[in-house]
């Protein structure tokens, strides 16, 4: 057992790695064995058949853990007797943001498997929500306090989607300032690359909201008759609805600003045909009639002292004129 100080201590199979917390003195201790009421973490990466051995020692479907695995599920609930599994979806970083076309932020889910002595949790990637509690970050988190536990994950996750959803923001912003000076195709990329994180933000709210407005109706979490806890998880719900909202509201504003941009590029590309197509015509003027000239065809018309200086005359008469009469007419 821990002496006060900070002792970490890690329990390895062949891959997964399997961690242990308790709450003691105001501190998160991890413990090398799973007591009862303590915190049970699964980190990646995760061997093949090392998930069937836990489950199996916890005495829990292992299908709630390989479902927390994959990046396609989407947020519910389930009940196993005496076992609960929750499954919400978090905001992380993408890894390969860098790449062409890619979004900046991707949602994966989290899994929570309420036991009789134990909460379990586990996600394929190590998601902020969850480092908040490892770094003990969180007021008044007691792993041994499963009500509580299960209403700061789903409040953390719902400032950690507030959160990202203002840096997307911001960052829009930037790129829309740089686009009012210069329209590259970097920056338009960058926009795509927000458009696509704000997909996924909208997707994996709404699933969110739905699973706890079912939690809430059927009182998954047990708290009915708590007034604290109730209270709580409503402003949870609220929040979930306003980070929504937000999602919903910066999407809008980037396909509007994707649209304009996009009318700016074709308006400016067809400015730049349209002046050049008048450039075109009214060069050809003086290319029209020095090409009568070149011909080989006697007219007697070289032959006179002033007739190159008439035709100069002449040209740019009537190639002066052809511009007035396109410009009287704006045609440009």
């Amino acid at each position: 057992m821990p002496d006060g100080r900070d002792t970490i201590y890690l329990t390895f199979t062949q891959w997964t790695v399997i961690r242990y917390y308790i709450r003691e003195k105001r501190r998160l201790v991890e413990l090398t064995e799973p007591d009862p009421g303590c915190w049970v973490h699964l980190a990646p990466p995760f061997g093949p058949d090392e998930l069937e051995d836990f489950a199996r020692r916890f005495e829990f479907d292992p299908v709630f853990l390989t479902d927390s695995l994959d990046l396609d599920e989407r947020a519910r609930y389930e009940r196993d007797e005496d076992i609960r599994f929750i499954l919400i979806n978090t905001p992380v970083k993408n890894q390969n943001a860098q790449e062409e076309n890619e979004a900046y932020f991707i949602t994966v889910p989290i899994g929570i498997i309420l036991t009789i002595e134990h909460v379990i949790t586990i996600s394929a990637f190590e998601t902020p929500v969850l480092e908040k509690f490892l770094e003990n970050n969180v007021r008044n988190f007691n792993p041994a306090d499963d009500k509580n536990f299960v209403l700061q994950v789903l409040e953390q996750n719902v400032y950690h989607f507030l959160s990202c959803l203002k840096t997307l923001n911001l960052r829009r912003n930037r790129i829309e300032k740089e686009l009012m000076h210069s329209s590259r195709n970097s920056d338009l990329k960058q926009l795509l690359a927000i458009e696509k994180s704000l997909v996924y933000f909208v997707n994996s709210l709404n699933a969110n909201e739905l699973l706890k407005m079912k939690m809430k109706r059927t009182d998954f979490g047990h708290i009915k008759g708590d007034e604290d806890r109730t209270e709580l998880f409503e402003d949870i719900i609220i929040d979930n609805s306003q980070a929504l909202s937000m999602a919903n509201v910066y999407t809008n504003i980037l396909n509007g600003t994707m649209d304009a941009y996009s009318s700016i590029i074709s308006n400016n590309l067809n400015v730049v045909i349209h002046r050049l197509t008048i450039v075109t015509v009214v060069l050809m003027v003086p290319t029209l009639i020095s090409s009568f000239f070149g011909m080989n065809i006697p007219n007697g018309i070289p032959d006179h002292p002033w007739a190159f200086y008439a035709t100069i005359v002449f040209t740019a008469l009537f190639t002066g004129g052809l511009y007035w009469f396109m410009q009287r007419r704006r045609m440009f």
